[in-house]
């Protein structure tokens, strides 16, 4: 059983103020909430869940069970899967290393399923950290975390001035997409560097490209204007890395 207050509070944390003021987030789903569950870096503290996710688990954690139609009410999902599971947000140890890895620059990237997709992939090639310009979609957004699909536990994700600590990275190669710069099919891989992607619609600001050592681009045939953002970094991490 839950209560309206409950209620009205996990719903508030759809809300970015209301997430950063209780520093938590919401995550959904069985396969989502198990992940979060084994993480070592992220502590679930409440999860509300219907019998039958209750049936298949052994989580140590405190659960309330509930009824489908309680849990349509609290959950941020059009169909919502089972299980709800309210976290502290996820601490990292030290500072994020950049030097003798890959990294990823976001400048712009304000779609949540993009965010969460690259979050996923850079999980994926063994991206460990993701720095993000201050006007990005916040990385605890509840469609950024399903579509994360628990890698936001694995792929480090940071908000900075990006033009200051590009500045302040420029001994490391700097990769900047762009539609006319050098084709990724031709190049080698690489073991180190930055790659920046840019906004969904207008790309990477001007700013940030001069900052950029290399200028790459995915070849096309045809005739689309350009690529989704989360396509493109697919792409540019399967070929470069």
């Amino acid at each position: 059983m839950i209560t309206k207050n409950q209620v009205k509070y996990i719903q508030s944390l759809g809300q970015k103020k209301w997430r950063d003021a209780e520093q938590v987030f919401i995550a959904e789903g069985p396969k989502l909430v198990n992940e979060l569950l084994i993480a070592e870096n992220c502590k679930i503290v409440q999860v509300y869940a219907l019998e039958e996710w209750m049936d298949n688990t052994n989580a140590n954690v405190e659960i309330t069970e509930i009824k489908s139609d309680e849990l349509q009410k609290i959950s941020q999902l059009i169909t919502p899967n089972q299980v709800l599971a309210i976290a502290k947000k996820i601490e990292w140890a030290g500072e994020p290393v950049v030097r003798g890895n890959i990294s990823l620059v976001l400048d712009g990237i304000q779609d949540p399923g993009n965010m969460g997709t690259i979050i996923r992939l850079a999980d994926w090639f063994g991206v460990k950290n993701i720095f993000c310009s201050m006007d990005c979609v916040d990385e605890y957004n509840p469609k950024v975390i399903q579509a994360s699909m628990g890698s936001i536990t694995r792929a480090r994700v940071e908000y900075t001035d990006l033009s200051s600590w590009l500045k302040n990275n420029n001994e490391m190669c700097i990769y900047a997409t762009v539609l006319n710069g050098r084709d990724i099919t031709k190049m080698e891989k690489i073991t180190e560097g930055i790659i920046v992607i840019g906004n969904e619609s207008k790309g990477i600001s001007e700013e940030i490209v001069k900052l950029s050592n290399v200028q790459i681009t995915i070849p096309g045939n045809g005739k689309a204007e350009s690529l989704n953002a989360a396509v493109a970094t697919g792409i540019i991490l399967s070929h470069l890395v």
